[in-house]
């Protein structure tokens, strides 16, 4: 991993952090170089003053320079510049998320539109441990929101569907997240003692994204590094990265970190997978290997019959044609999913023919 302060146009330097300002920095990137872009931009939140807890301690609130703009006109700007560099940088499948809070994430959100990019989704991160409104005049802020968004209408974009359902123990993934705030042993700390960033991400939540929208070898940027969560969670999970990150002190310890991180073996990187995702077999192909043999009998849940035909096709009484036509018509059903509904017999058992298309799918992907 390397610290750059300049980029030829045309290198793209994975897994490298750039030092110095984050639109300068995507200027010098070529166009369509990224597949996902994770944004944690300035919040501008307008602290005015310092804030105390009730026993008179002062709390660590984000007061950083980074975070200051003179004026709503100001942060519009910055965030018009900064998004419509983004654009250019994603592939035409790519994707953007970009979190924020209700200081910040509307004013994205409607820059977002006026630049073309199509809205798939807002998240809600609901935070189980947020800090408390000490003052006791709001609410306590106990979520964030991020916008999930495609380079264009109708433009296609990666998502692993089946994935964040096996991550939800086999339920569709929502949109509200309940996430723990970055605290305990994940909470980087400076040579001090104190902490290192004021709003670093937990990485369950980059991880969350980046399973469900990216896929290994894919480039991931994130032009607001921080301490550099993105490029962790990336690295774990063989994703390339690009971080960018203006703030030497951030960009020290980013490095320092993803130093002691190990990428995970293939095997563990694959995730579940649609059946649409999964590699075509014709059920022909069964019968050109051997699998099944012409004249074979085949049977269905109900224990009707259907003989196998040299070209793949099935024969039940005066009903012809595909696995799934020859189901439907005998289940007097407008369709019918044949792999399922077909079983064949083998040393005394019954089944499915399913079981030979996975044999065959298992070794395309050797």
């Amino acid at each position: 991993m390397t610290t750059n302060t300049k980029t030829p146009a045309a290198v793209l330097p994975l897994n490298s952090i750039l030092s110095g300002d984050c639109i300068e920095a995507m200027r010098a990137l070529p166009d369509a170089c990224v597949d996902l872009i994770f944004a944690d931009p300035p919040y501008n939140l307008q602290l005015k003053g310092t804030l105390h807890r009730p026993n008179n301690t002062q709390v660590d609130a984000c007061d950083d320079h980074w975070d200051q703009f003179d004026s709503f006109r100001a942060y519009d700007e910055f965030t018009r510049a900064w998004l419509a560099e983004a654009r250019r940088l994603l592939k035409p499948d790519g994707a953007l998320w970009v979190i924020g809070s209700y200081h910040n994430i509307f004013r994205v959100g409607a820059e977002l539109q006026n630049q073309g990019f199509w809205i798939l989704n807002d998240v809600v991160w609901r935070k189980s441990n947020p800090m408390p409104n000490f003052r006791g005049k709001r609410l306590t802020n106990a979520h964030e929101t991020m916008i999930w968004a495609s380079r264009d209408e109708g433009a296609k974009y990666t998502f692993n569907y089946e994935a964040l359902k096996e991550l939800n123990d086999g339920v569709q993934m929502r949109s509200d997240w309940v996430i723990p705030i970055c605290n305990g042993g994940e909470r980087l700390k400076d040579d001090k003692g104190d902490k290192a960033h004021p709003t670093q991400k937990p990485e369950a939540l980059l991880h969350r994204i980046l399973v469900g929208c990216t896929k290994p070898g894919d480039v991931v940027l994130d032009p607001f590094f921080g301490t550099g969560t993105t490029g962790a969670v990336a690295k774990m999970l063989g994703r390339d990265w690009i971080g960018i990150e203006r703030e030497e002190a951030y960009r020290k310890v980013a490095e320092k970190r993803l130093s002691k991180v190990r990428r995970f073996d293939k095997t563990a990187l694959e995730v579940t997978q649609s059946k649409r995702a999964e590699p075509r077999v014709p059920f022909g192909q069964l019968v050109e290997r051997g699998m099944l043999r012409p004249g074979e009998m085949l049977v269905s849940p109900r224990g009707q019959m259907a003989k196998v035909r040299a070209d793949g096709t099935l024969i039940a009484d005066d009903v012809k044609g595909s696995i799934h036509k020859v189901g439907a018509t005998l289940e007097g059903a407008p369709s019918c999913n044949g792999w399922t509904y077909w079983h064949f017999r083998r040393d005394g058992k019954t089944v499915s023919i399913d079981v030979l298309r996975q044999q065959i799918r298992a070794e395309m992907g050797r």
